[in-house]
């Protein structure tokens, strides 16, 4: 997939005219329908005037190719991480709301458990052993101030995957900082689940959540892998089509420079 031309297709390309005359001159081309100029991001010619002109250290440092994949996957992640933060939040509303109205709620279950029990014996299930049942007990037992606090830590955890979401969805470095150090945080309670009990969703959001912390760290070269910050950027830079452009000028003239010249005959002779 090209990603650049899937970009331009969605966002429209981005065209600019350097003042500097020779790298002017590889960006521009006549037509007969007028001037057209190289999109900076999938290189296709565009005609019409340039959207902006400046000097070529003022242009817009626009992503191509495998920077917009990496794009991509990083939003990828911030949608999973929006959704999940949703879901918690929607939990903590519920253990609060649960909190508020504990008894009539307790009143309920305990009257329409004796109504189960014709139906649950027709299925073989064992009411007054169940786990379920038990556990549902439990949580009745449990002490609203407690309930309480466990709604506030939801949200609290709910906020956290909302501000991991924002972050990797507008690409910022801190954001990336940010959920490789969460997701870090988290990692040891999804181990302890899963040996616990192993279940194929357990494993899923481990494998998930490993997979995030070394993609971010090796791709985006966090904490000083693979040269850290500096080396991103210069990589960045390094694709940018005006950086291509520019060196491909200065090899042209090295070229020309080094080539060895025929000896000129005397005009005389």
């Amino acid at each position: 997939m090209d990603w650049s031309l899937l970009t331009c297709a969605r966002k429209g390309h981005v065209t600019y005219a350097p003042d500097e005359a020779a790298l002017r001159d590889r960006l521009h081309t006549a037509s007969p329908v007028g001037e057209a100029w190289r999109c900076l991001r999938c290189g296709t010619y565009v005609l019409g005037a340039p959207h902006r002109t400046g000097p070529a250290g003022e242009a817009p440092l626009v992503p191509r190719g495998r920077a917009l994949r990496d794009a991509f996957i990083m939003r990828f992640f911030a949608v999973e991480r929006a959704i999940r933060g949703l879901l918690v939040l929607a939990a903590a509303y519920g253990v609060w709301r649960f909190a508020e109205s504990r008894g009539s709620i307790q009143r309920v279950f305990e009257d329409e458990i004796p109504l189960l029990r014709p139906i649950a014996r027709q299925v073989g299930w064992d009411l007054d052993h169940s786990k379920i049942i038990e556990s549902a007990r439990h949580v009745f037992d449990m002490r609203a101030s407690t309930l309480r606090w466990l709604a506030v830590a939801l949200v609290v955890y709910a906020a956290i995957e909302i501000i991991e979401a924002v972050g990797l969805w507008l690409l910022k470095r801190w954001g990336e900082y940010f959920a490789v150090v969460a997701t870090c945080f988290g990692l040891p309670v999804e181990i302890y689940e899963l040996a616990e009990r192993v279940t194929v969703l357990r494993v899923g959001a481990l494998l998930l959540n490993v997979g995030l912390v070394v993609y971010i760290v090796v791709t985006k070269r966090l904490f000083g892998v693979r040269g850290g910050r500096a080396a991103h950027e210069a990589h960045l830079r390094s694709e940018s089509l005006l950086e291509v452009e520019h060196a491909t000028h200065d090899a042209d003239l090295r070229h020309h420079r080094d080539a060895p010249r025929e000896p000129q005959t005397d005009p005389a002779r």
